[in-house]
């Protein structure tokens, strides 16, 4: 370490040596720590101030670190948070009620995971929530289903009839007639100039053509459209031209579920390069970070690349308060950095999109892929050769296809007829539907911990969750029935604000201190809560 013989540092307190010490006062983001040079070699403080003194020249210092501090305070103030932590929707209900319930009483924004559910089940969980967080915020998914158009616009009738006034827009390909409604309901002129949109949108987005449409005003035929059906007023249809249509866009790298993999950093960049160059310094969207953020250094390193808020994922499904079975987060709580593997996504299995899941203690990963083999290869059940027949019906479907195939005729004319309408005529279509309704089933199974079927377990998750299992291993944390969503937020973000401070200490020569979970949570006011 490289010191200067111009300062010093001098306290009441005695510099102290040893590793216990120095993580402990490194930790303590609460107040500064200086690294001085003492006759027996390096030591820290945490109190004092730098002076001239020459019994202890300074070789480093870093001031408090406020974890509620790191990122942008508007986005912390305009959704009445208390820190710019996110927890992103996971489809299915994983991302709870409970889960949102738990963070939001915490001061964390949670969103619901309204995708793939029906509306009804939607609405009871926002009536829940409501209930529960006494107006504190949080979001609902509000996720793009080209394959289902009409749930979307049930669900925004939901959002709007119990006036859910917060949205996580995710998987969109396109501005949708929905989403614009849902944006534009209830816009009006501010009596300053600008335009009041009691209804807001966080975009997530991984592609810079989607997040420039974000950035944009609705397009003017959605519009007309909307209008025209009456599902707008005309002086909602003449603000849009002065709407943007999302209020913060959360880059989107590689995560659990639906991702195109992209790395964070460049996508970060990319679209923080983005807003700058399409909007004013005085109306400028907030752009956060998503995907691999499982541990304070990765949290801190977002911020540092100039993310205004992070969105976590992975980490809460392994949580008690999340909306899956015990067995499943007990496989999550086992999962290391490589365990996990790209499958086809049920949702959109005909386009040959795939979502990243669990592969540790599940086939599911080999049998999808056989699956999407199986339909490019063949133009309906009918044509399937003997061995891929047996293996469906007695490995995958575990019935006749004959039988799978009423199923989804009850499900579909349940949850989309359309969809049953589009398989008539068409065998390729149809064996499609009985590939989905295993797809489709094997993430429930995984929801509802059904036994029989562990080895079909569908489970999204990615690499950052691996990264926080090998953080947390040596803490109660290791295991998921003591993991608590909001305790995970708090260690990622005090840790985050540890790793920040070893990033100015390290820049100044000193050694890095490891961000230790175990004395995190030794230093928080309710040490044995994640435990209970």
């Amino acid at each position: 370490m490289n010191g200067t013989r111009a300062l010093g540092w001098q306290g009441a307190s005695t510099p102290l040596r040893g590793a216990g010490e120095w993580a402990r006062a490194v930790h303590d983001v609460d107040r500064p720590v200086y690294v001085v040079r003492t006759a027996d070699g390096p030591a820290v403080a945490g109190d004092g101030t730098v002076s001239a003194d020459p019994r202890f020249p300074l070789l480093a210092a870093a001031g408090p670190v406020d974890p509620a501090g790191l990122g942008s305070a508007a986005f912390r103030d305009d959704h009445g948070l208390r820190a710019t932590y996110m927890a992103g929707a996971m489809a299915g209900g994983i991302a709870s009620a409970e889960l949102v319930i738990s963070l939001a009483r915490a001061g964390y924004l949670a969103s619901y995971g309204a995708a793939g559910q029906l509306p009804d089940q939607i609405e009871r969980s926002v009536e829940q929530i409501q209930a529960a967080v006494a107006g504190a915020t949080f979001a609902v998914n509000l996720i793009h289903s080209p394959s289902e158009a009409a749930l979307e616009e049930q669900l925004v009738e939901v959002l709007l009839r119990r006036q859910v006034h917060l949205v996580e827009a995710s998987a969109f390909l396109e501005l949708t007639a929905p989403l614009v409604r849902y944006r534009l309901t209830g816009a009006r002129e501010d009596g300053w100039g600008g335009v009041h949109l009691p209804n807001r949108v966080i975009a997530k987005v991984s592609r810079p053509e989607i997040a420039e449409l974000f950035l944009g005003p609705p397009p003017p035929r959605l519009v007309e459209e909307l209008l025209g059906r009456g599902a707008i007023t005309p002086a909602e249809a003449e603000l849009a031209p002065r709407v943007r249509m999302a209020d913060d866009l959360t880059a989107e790298a590689d995560s659990g579920g639906h991702t195109d993999r992209r790395p964070l950093h460049p996508l970060l960049s990319t679209l923080i390069g983005i807003r700058d160059r399409l909007t004013g310094p005085g109306d400028r969207p907030r752009v956060g970070a998503a995907g691999g953020l499982g541990t304070p250094s990765a949290v801190a390193a977002a911020y540092a690349a100039g993310a205004d808020y992070v969105v976590t994922g992975s980490v809460n499904q392994s949580c008690r308060e999340s909306g899956t079975s015990d067995r499943a987060r007990e496989l999550l709580a086992g999962a290391g950095l490589t365990d996990f593997a790209m499958a086809p996504a049920a949702d959109m299995f005909e386009l040959g999109v795939e979502l990243q899941v669990l592969r540790k203690g599940t086939m599911f990963p080999m049998r999808a892929g056989r699956l999407g083999a199986i339909y490019q290869g063949n133009d309906g059940l009918e044509d399937l050769p003997a061995k891929d027949r047996e293996w469906l019906e007695k490995s995958v479907l575990r019935a006749p296809v004959e039988e799978v195939w009423s199923r989804c005729e009850e499900y579909f004319t349940r949850r989309d007829p359309e969809q049953l309408a589009r398989a008539q005529g068409s065998p390729k279509r149809r064996m499609a539907l009985v590939f989905r309704w295993y797809l489709g089933l094997s993430s429930r199974w995984a929801v509802t911990g059904q036994e029989d079927r562990v080895a079909d377990y569908q489970i999204w998750s990615g690499p950052a969750l691996g990264a926080f299992n090998a953080w947390v291993a040596d803490t109660p944390l290791a295991q998921a029935s003591h993991r608590s969503a909001p305790v995970v937020a708090d260690l990622l973000m005090r840790g985050a604000a540890v790793a920040t401070r070893q990033a100015a200490l390290r820049a100044q020569g000193a050694a890095p201190v490891p961000v230790d979970p175990g004395v995190l949570l030794a230093a928080r006011p309710d040490p044995v809560g994640a435990a209970r």
